[in-house]
């Protein structure tokens, strides 16, 4: 599931300039979505590229009389000022609301807001959600239990999204009955909680990996080779690196350049990560040679507990390097290698803490991630592949 970020910016949150430094914020936080009131799609377009969702009114022209042609939003949202927000009293008979006619005459990609006030307006909720391709919903004295009903209840039939003010709260409705909501529409001016809510997006987004150890074998010189430096668009943390081997099944914890040494300054964007020929690992779970990346290309950050992230190829840098060769062997039997560069700023994750390659005795323990798979064209395939 794709999970997304929406930020409310309709005139409830004040005038033009309060909207815009909402707005602001949320593009340069990496939202998803912008739900305005329909005067304001354009000015939004103007700020930046983000999709637009708008509630529908009668005000569509009112900042474009000029123009010949009013711009569109992405999506119309229904509920604002009418049943789904409590201004209309909702109808005994459910169909006929004027919000449910609305939605099930649209052709284009629409939605409902629906504000929970009662357990009537959850019932109405479900009602939209069977037309509507986007399920707005929000309350203010309650968490949990109807955000759960309505998961349980709506299943796939609509973008289930709900109003959140913080991250934290973000963080709950992502979570909530372990599937969570599809999305979270945020209601704060706060930059750092918008920017908090997108991290909880991201890390909803990312995957836990099992690492484990393997015995080093055999260390051997093996002359000079084409290697790779990864530099990447990200700062790096002192506990993280890549994943890289020269096979694909077992690939070797590889430190970032976070530490100084006497011979070189610390370079904190960059993963001295082996030979061309090696596998790194992409957020998608894949697998690219080394030689292949290029800048924008995305390659997968992980720490020493299996946490992981994205991170963007600023450049990749080839030149002719003396190699070590690795091998270890994995509690099963399996033996997996890699080449490193024979530097001592490039560096492993051993159980004892990071060591430099150089450093590196037989019988050492270092960190893997082993995949009993085999791979082809990077995608992990059932078939019999032998690597030596």
């Amino acid at each position: 599931m794709t999970r997304s970020v929406w930020l409310k910016a309709d005139d409830e949150v004040g005038d033009w300039e309060a909207r815009k430094r909402r707005i602001t914020a949320g593009l340069e936080a990496g939202i998803d979505w912008v739900l305005v009131d329909q005067r304001d799609v354009g000015r939004v377009r103007e700020l930046g590229r983000v999709d637009v969702a708008a509630f529908a009114g009668d005000d569509v022209h009112v900042m474009d009389a000029e123009t010949e042609d009013a711009p569109e939003p992405d999506a119309v949202i229904v509920g604002k000022d009418g049943e789904g927000d409590g201004t209309v009293d909702l109808p005994s008979d459910l169909s006929g609301s004027a919000d449910l006619t609305t939605l099930r005459r649209s052709d284009t990609l629409g939605g409902a807001y629906v504000r929970i006030l009662n357990a009537d307006y959850e019932s109405f909720a479900e009602a939209a959600a069977e037309d509507a391709d986007f399920t707005i919903v929000v309350g203010e004295d309650w968490k949990i239990i109807p955000l759960e009903n309505l998961i349980a209840r709506i299943g796939d039939e609509t973008d289930l999204v709900t109003g959140v003010r913080n991250a934290e709260e973000a963080r709950t409705a992502f979570e909530t009955l372990e599937l969570g909501a599809d999305a979270v529409l945020l209601d704060t001016d706060d930059p750092d909680e918008i920017r908090a809510t997108v991290e909880v997006r991201n890390a909803t987004e990312r995957e836990t990996l099992d690492l484990e150890y393997a015995t080093v074998t055999d260390l051997e010189e093996t002359g000079s080779a084409d290697r790779v430096c990864v530099d990447t668009a990200s700062m790096l943390e002192h506990d993280e690196g890549m994943l890289v081997g020269s096979m694909s099944r077992g690939l070797f914890f590889v430190h970032a350049e976070t530490a100084d040494s006497p011979y070189v300054a610390s370079r904190p964007f960059r993963v001295n990560a082996g030979a061309v020929h090696a596998y790194v690992r992409t957020p998608d779970g894949g697998t690219k040679y080394l030689a292949e990346l290029k800048s924008g290309d995305e390659v997968q950050i992980v720490d020493t507990a299996g946490n992981t992230r994205e991170a963007i190829v600023g450049r990749a840098k080839i030149e002719k390097r003396p190699m070590f060769r690795i091998e270890a062997e994995l509690e099963n039997g399996d033996r997996i290698e890699t080449l490193l560069q024979n530097a001592e700023t490039i560096k492993v994750a051993t159980e004892s803490g990071r060591k430099a390659v150089t450093n590196l005795e037989v019988d050492d323990q270092v960190l893997v991630r082993y995949e009993d798979v085999a791979r082809h064209f990077g995608e992990a395939v059932e078939e019999s592949i032998i690597e030596k």
